[in-house]
């Protein structure tokens, strides 16, 4: 997309971000939570010095229309070079390049990092989605079916992954 910035997130990024995502989580499946999370926990995110902790935005004529984050897969020390990513792009931005603007972006710092894996779930249906992971490398390893229920009715999850180079 034209005139698109893809940056580090800042503190002022932060309630678009939350927006975007408070959006999904009351009305759509992609996430499974049913409320918006607090701006805490967005500050929280931001401010983590973790190897492997990002949290990017797309910026579009000033506005906040995406951002990517990746974070721990599990807790536990044989999983650190593991992450797990997300990407949430605003509703009437989606198919304009900004995902695949944020994976790129995000990718690269993963493998900067020396991340060996990046892991990602995708609630199901989400043509969009799977397009755009697989477009990134990323390959199909699984379905967890009916594991989330939300919006009255039971959904799957695919799970993808892609190694990094070394």
């Amino acid at each position: 997309m034209r005139g698109m910035d893809i940056r580090r997130a800042l503190p002022a990024d932060l309630p678009a971000v939350a927006e975007i995502y408070g959006r999904e989580a009351r009305e759509g499946h992609a996430t499974f939570d049913h409320e918006p999370r607090a701006l805490e926990l967005w500050e929280e995110k931001l401010a983590s010095t973790e190897v492997g902790d990002h949290f990017l935005v797309a910026e579009h004529e000033g506005a906040v229309v995406g951002y990517a984050t990746s974070g721990p897969f599990r807790p536990k020390p044989a999983y650190r070079h593991t992450r797990e990513s997300t990407v949430y792009v605003a509703p009437g931005h989606q198919g304009l390049g900004i995902g695949r603007g944020l994976y790129d972006a995000l990718l690269a710092l993963l493998g900067d990092d020396g991340v060996h894996l990046v892991v990602a779930a995708v609630a199901l249906p989400n043509p969009g989605s799977l397009a755009l992971h697989r477009a990134c490398g990323f390959e199909d390893v699984g379905t967890m079916r009916e594991v989330g229920r939300k919006l009255d009715r039971w959904i799957d999850v695919a799970w993808l992954q892609r190694v990094l180079p070394a």
